[in-house]
């Protein structure tokens, strides 16, 4: 038993802490809220967990709002404002965020080619910078599992549209796994964990645990 060792990380063809950079667009109340293709607290948690992960692996985030500095809309969510922290950022007025000039300067400021791109709603503010940044020859990741359409067909046609355009489509669980991908790599195993949580919150180990531990009086 022995892993290789580590590929360089700037060149590794997969997502390393070291090649990519987190975008984070527009998680507001009332985006959110008017979600249709996944259940509200699903989404919350995904997007909340992927956050999460950019944090712990230490990748640089962009995040970006729109309208709140005219007064037309409200920061994002306190779930994902608790995980970001005092993190700035980039207020527009433009549904495409790769037309706003503080937006995609800071973006190319992180030296990164690689963006795992999170947006509501899939079909406007997420599919429009994707395809600029390919344009650009950026990589796109998305994890499709925490962003959201107006309706699933809307989803999902913007899903296929940016497939089509080269953007590469991921999941909440291998992002995680894909930055961490040796569990021998022990600075970054305890956010890792992060990975086994569910968006219900039941982990039937955790409760058949519990459950013996009640039982034992204990």
């Amino acid at each position: 038993m022995a892993s290789e060792p580590i590929r360089n990380p700037q060149t590794d063809q997969l997502l390393t802490p070291e090649n990519s950079a987190f975008i984070v667009i527009d998680y507001q109340p009332i985006q959110v809220s008017s979600i249709r293709s996944m259940p509200r607290d699903e989404l919350v948690f995904n997007i909340t967990s992927t956050a999460k992960a950019a944090v712990n692996y230490d990748l640089p985030i962009i995040h970006s709002t729109v309208n709140v500095e005219s007064g037309r809309n409200k920061p994002p969510i306190q779930e994902l404002q608790e995980v970001l922290g005092d993190l700035p950022t980039y207020d527009r007025t433009s549904i495409n965020s790769w037309e706003d000039t503080e937006f995609k300067q800071a973006v190319k400021a992180t030296g990164r080619r690689k963006l795992i791109m999170t947006a509501l709603w899939t079909e406007a503010c997420l599919t429009f910078p994707a395809l600029d940044a390919i344009q650009e020859g950026f990589e796109v990741y998305v994890p499709v599992d925490a962003v959201g359409g107006t309706s699933v067909a809307a989803h999902e046609a913007a899903l296929r549209r940016m497939a089509q355009a080269g953007v590469k489509l991921i999941s909440r669980v291998q992002m995680y796994c894909e930055l961490q991908r040796d569990w021998a790599r022990e600075a970054t195993v305890s956010g890792f964990m992060g990975v086994f949580d569910n968006a219900d919150g039941f982990n039937p180990e955790k409760a058949a645990e519990k459950a013996a531990k009640s039982a034992a009086g204990r």
